[in-house]
């Protein structure tokens, strides 16, 4: 299997993906297809990816599926199958939490204005753009919960 093909097709899903989210007004139709067409078809290569390794029907490094070790973790990713499936959990997860910041923001009443940058860095790098997420909504959160 061409692994770097598989790689290339999960960003472009990714990408698309993304501008869809950040770009293009949230009618419900999109924001579902991002969830079932984006999410999920990136969790499927994902699964089929990771029950592939650990079945050894697909090759998974120079020791094995060894989730326990870090040894066995380089391992896994020392193998353009480790590396694709990684990176695919990557991008599956967070274009989901993306998918929730967007649909928080607009339940909150943010602008696109505010939520545009703070999705483009859960895009770059997720944890970060969901803590900025996170640490934004909370005074309007909690004054919401107070009224």
């Amino acid at each position: 299997m061409d692994w770097g093909l598989v790689f290339s097709a999960v960003n472009l899903i990714a990408l698309v993906s993304w501008v869809f989210l950040i770009a293009l007004p949230r009618w419900p139709i999109l924001l579902s297809a991002l969830t079932y067409l984006g999410v999920g078809l990136l969790c499927l290569v994902y699964a089929l990816g990771l029950i592939g390794v650990l079945s050894g029907i697909l090759p998974a490094g120079e020791g094995g599926a060894d989730f326990t070790t870090i040894e066995g973790v380089r391992s896994i990713f020392s193998s353009d199958v480790g590396v694709t499936i990684g990176w695919t959990h990557y991008l599956a997860f967070d274009l989901f939490v993306g998918i929730w910041v967007a649909r928080d923001a607009d339940a909150k009443f943010f602008s696109r204005w505010v939520q545009a940058p703070i999705l483009l860095t859960t895009f770059l790098a997720g944890p970060l753009g969901l803590l900025i997420w996170l640490v934004v909504r909370e005074p309007r959160a909690r004054s919401r919960r107070l009224s």
